[in-house]
């Protein structure tokens, strides 16, 4: 992505704005959570928090883990699928964790409607997820276990498992990972057809 002639990473980009609005919820914390965090109770007078709340982050810890797992899964994912296909993922599963974060709690009552929920975890589960399915057996250290394990250990496993502690917005993780897996399984195929092409027929592609 080019910016006034310069080449900005895209992760790069997205790890700039999540630490500004971080600053500003320091700043102006009240103001921040009301105009920009996702709340199913007003989400319908406040429709943009659905994409804002990705943005701001409860304390330092939230942040810092959540900047780390996007910096080392999206770089290595923006390698396979370019900068378009990355931000596609990232935005759709993040939508799409505050959106069933919202029916949770309209629906069934859980969590509470005037509950608030923030964080990009659901984007980042996409991104994750995804990258999951394409490439399951590479190996991962995920914090604070500083044992190697395959990333769908890591992923469908560990990063599950944290999903669930208390207070943890556990149904935008799994929105989010819902369409890492949907899109990583299509991205997998059209792997395997243009590999199977390959040898079928020896084409070469430049």
């Amino acid at each position: 992505m080019k910016i006034l002639g310069l080449r900005i990473r895209v992760i790069e980009t997205l790890i700039a704005i999540n630490a500004v609005m971080f600053l500003v919820r320091m700043i102006i914390p009240n103001a921040t959570l009301s105009l920009l965090a996702l709340q199913p109770a007003s989400v319908l007078t406040h429709p943009w928090t659905i994409v804002t709340s990705m943005f701001i982050h409860a304390d330092i810890t939230h942040i810092f883990f959540n900047l780390m797992a996007l910096y080392f899964f999206g770089m290595y994912f923006e390698r396979l699928v370019g900068e378009g296909n990355f931000l596609l993922v990232y935005f759709i599963g993040g939508i799409a964790g505050s959106l069933l974060y919202v029916a949770s709690s309209l629906v069934f009552g859980i969590p509470n409607p005037e509950s608030i929920a923030l964080g990009a975890s659901g984007a980042i589960f996409a991104v994750a997820g995804a990258l999951a399915i394409l490439q399951p057996r590479m190996q991962v250290v995920m914090l604070p276990i500083f044992i190697p394990m395959p990333l769908y250990i890591a992923v469908f496993g560990f990063m599950v498992l944290l999903s669930f502690m208390p207070g943890v917005a556990w149904q935008g993780h799994l929105g989010g990972l819902m369409v890492g897996i949907i899109f990583g399984i299509y991205w997998k195929r059209r792997i395997v057809e243009v590999v199977d092409v390959r040898e079928r027929y020896g084409y070469r592609f430049y």
